[in-house]
C-alpha cells in the first residue's frame, strides 16, 4: 500500500523510533488547524446545530460548502440533516463532541502521515458555560486521539473579536487549562526549544477588529512567557500577511512589530491573499522569503500558512460565489508547499483539517453532494477520492522534511489512486 510505504519512509528528525511523532520540536512538521466546533442536536452538548448551520441545518440555513464523507462512521456518530442526496437518502454529518469521531480523525492523521493539530479555542467564548463544556470535552477528545495515535497537539487561541482590555478572560481560561486539565504537562503536547508552544491568533489586523496593540496583548504574551506558574511557554503569533511592512491587511502601526519581537514564532495568515499559482509564487517572493530573512535576523521562527482552496457561499448566505478559490485538483495546495519549501520554511501550518464552513478542510469530504435546495448548494471534491487531501498533506510533510524533492511532479497523480469516496 502506498500509504504504508510513505509512513515507513518518514525520517527520524521529527518522528520517534516507535512511530509516534516527536513532540519536542516544530521543525520539519506540518500542523493542521483543528476547529472541533461542530455540534448537532442530540450529541449531548446542549447546543443544537453549531457551525453546520445558522440555527438549523436545512435549505436556506446551512453554513457549510463542503460535505464531510461519513461513510466510515458508526451509527452513533452520524446525525441526519434535512438535506437529501440525489438518490433520496438522508445526508448526515458528525459532532466534534463525540469522542469516537475525534479519535477517528486522529487515526486518519496517523494513517496518512500528518503530524497533528493546533486545537482552536475562541477567546470570546471562554466566559460561556456551554462553550467551555463543549471545548473542554473536545480538548479531552484530542488528548485521547493524540495519545492513542501518536500525534501531537497544541493550543491556539483565536482572539477575533476580543478587545485589548479583555485579555484577562484568556488569562483566566489558560489558568483553568493548566490547573484543571494539566494541558502542557500532556506528553503529546507540542514543544519547541524545550517549551510548550501556545499560539495566539489575531494581532495587528487592519479590518476593523481590535489589533490588540494597546498593552493588553503584550501583557498576555508576557504572562505566557514569563509567569512563574503559568508561563515558560514558546509563543507563536498569528498575524496579517502585511505584518513586516505594515501594509495590506495589517494596521500601519509600529507597535505591531514591537509585539512580534516579544514572541518566538511568526505565522502570517494567507487565506484569500492569493488565488492562483502565479500569485502563490509572487506571494512567496514578496512576503515569505523576506519574512524569513527578518525572522532569522531577529531570532524568530517562521510558520507560513497554506490552504487547499476557499469557498463560503452558504456561510455568507449566497453573497459570495461558490468555489471562490478553486483547488485545481490539488495543484493549488501543492504549489504552496513547494513555494514555502523553496523560500526556506522548515515548518508549515495547514489550514484546516476540518473547516468545511470556508471549504479549507483536508479531511475526507464527498463529491456526491446533497441536492441544492432553497438557495443552498454544495461544493464537491472535484471527483477526487475523499482521502486525496489527506494523502497530499502527508506528502507535503515529507517535502518539508526533505524526503522528496519540490520538482517531483508525480506527487499529485499518485494521490488520485484508491477508492472513490462514498456519498455519505
Amino acid at each position: 500500500m502506498l500509504v504504508m510505504i510513505l509512513l515507513l519512509g518518514m525520517g527520524s528528525e521529527a518522528r520517534a523510533a516507535d512511530g509516534d511523532v516527536d513532540a519536542s520540536t516544530l521543525t520539519g512538521k506540518v500542523i493542521c488547524g483543528y476547529q472541533g466546533w461542530f455540534n448537532t442536536p442530540g450529541d449531548g452538548a446542549g447546543r443544537g446545530w453549531v457551525h453546520w448551520g445558522r440555527g438549523g441545518m436545512e435549505p436556506g440555513t446551512a453554513a457549510i460548502d463542503l460535505w464531510p464523507d461519513v461513510g466510515e462512521f458508526d451509527p452513533d456518530e452520524r446525525f441526519a440533516t434535512a438535506f437529501r442526496f440525489p438518490d433520496g437518502s438522508a445526508a448526515e454529518v458528525f459532532s466534534s463532541y463525540n469522542s469516537k469521531t475525534v479519535q477517528r480523525h486522529f487515526r486518519w492523521m496517523r494513517e496518512y502521515g500528518i503530524d497533528g493539530v493546533f486545537i482552536q479555542r475562541f477567546a470570546t467564548g471562554v466566559n460561556d458555560a456551554l462553550f467551555i463544556k463543549h471545548n473542554d470535552r473536545v480538548l479531552a477528545n484530542v488528548f485521547a486521539g493524540a495519545r492513542d495515535n501518536g500525534r501531537v497537539f497544541g493550543m491556539m487561541y483565536d482572539l477575533s473579536g476580543l478587545r485589548d482590555d479583555q485579555v484577562d478572560l484568556v488569562i483566566a481560561d489558560w489558568k483553568h487549562l493548566i490547573d484543571d486539565m494539566k494541558l502542557t504537562a500532556n506528553p503529546r503536547y507540542i514543544r519547541d526549544g524545550g517549551k510548550p508552544v501556545v499560539a495566539l491568533w489575531g494581532f495587528g489586523f487592519g479590518d476593523g477588529r481590535d489589533p490588540l496593540l494597546g498593552g493588553g496583548g503584550m501583557r498576555l504574551i508576557q504572562m505566557l512567557r514569563n509567569d512563574p506558574v503559568y508561563g515558560g511557554n514558546c509563543v507563536m503569533l498569528g498575524v496579517p500577511t502585511g505584518w513586516r511592512t505594515l501594509d495590506a491587511d495589517a494596521v500601519n502601526d509600529p507597535a505591531l512589530l514591537k509585539v512580534i519581537e516579544s514572541a518566538d514564532i511568526v505565522s502570517p495568515w494567507t487565506i484569500g491573499r492569493y488565488a492562483t499559482l502565479p500569485q502563490v509564487q509572487e506571494h512567496s517572493a514578496n512576503r515569505w522569503a523576506p519574512d524569513l530573512e527578518w525572522c532569522n535576523e531577529h531570532g524568530k521562527k517562521y510558520m507560513p500558512v497554506v490552504f487547499p482552496g476557499f469557498s463560503w457561499h452558504n456561510l455568507m448566505n449566497g453573497k459570495s460565489p461558490l468555489n471562490m478559490i478553486p483547488r485545481q485538483g490539488g495543484r493549488f495546495l501543492w504549489g504552496q508547499f513547494v513555494a514555502a519549501k523553496q523560500a526556506g520554511a522548515t515548518m508549515v501550518y495547514q489550514a484546516m483539517f476540518d473547516e468545511v464552513d470556508e471549504s479549507t478542510a483536508i479531511f475526507k469530504c464527498t463529491s456526491i453532494v446533497p441536492v441544492a435546495q432553497g438557495g443552498t448548494q454544495f461544493l464537491g471534491y472535484e471527483g477526487l477520492p475523499s482521502d486525496f487531501y489527506l494523502k497530499l498533506v502527508g506528502q507535503g510533510t515529507k517535502l518539508m522534511r526533505g524526503e522528496i524533492q519540490p520538482a517531483d511532479e508525480r506527487v499529485i497523480e499518485k494521490q488520485k489512486t484508491g477508492k472513490v469516496d462514498s456519498k455519505n
